[in-house]
């Protein structure tokens, strides 16, 4: 599959874990749009690319533990702003009303030594980086003129 063509949202919901009707809503309310292309009228879709698919999945997975919708989109703008790292290493932390990505276990002690708020979540990347990917390999088995793990890696995902 073509870099330029990403990846639909029909299948975006099947390798994320999410309905349409939640990834319709956070396209409409600025959460994740998607970044190859947008529904452009009758008859278009919207197209994502890997890192897409990589913050969904971390909305899902904050979702799921309970954190707040508001919560979990300021820990997506910390994910955004740090994106350029290898985030299979990295921890997503939700100290209070503040969202942080540790690089080292150390720098998660001193975030809790640090006493800033109350520490809701950490969330290993690593592991949400593995998870997309099974996903992905998962569905490509099932879609043969699919090559989603090349185009993951075209399009800057770690691993």
């Amino acid at each position: 599959m073509a870099l330029e063509e990403g990846y639909r949202g029909p299948q975006v919901c099947k390798i994320a874990g999410i309905t349409y009707r939640q990834l319709d809503y956070w396209a409409r309310t600025d959460l994740l749009r998607p970044s190859i292309s947008e529904a452009r009228g009758s008859g278009t879709q919207r197209r994502y690319s890997y890192t897409d698919l990589l913050e969904l999945k971390v909305i899902k997975q904050l979702l799921d533990a309970g954190v707040s919708l508001q919560s979990a989109r300021r820990a997506i703008e910390c994910l955004r702003d740090n994106i350029g790292g290898d985030l299979g290493s990295a921890n997503l932390v939700l100290n209070g009303a503040h969202s942080v990505l540790a690089w080292s276990d150390g720098e998660v002690v001193d975030l809790l030594k640090g006493g800033q708020g109350v520490l809701n979540m950490v969330l290993p990347l690593a592991g949400v980086v593995e998870q997309l990917d099974a996903a992905i390999t998962e569905f490509a088995g099932n879609q043969p003129a699919e090559s989603a793990v090349g185009s993951r890696r075209a399009a800057g995902g770690g691993g």
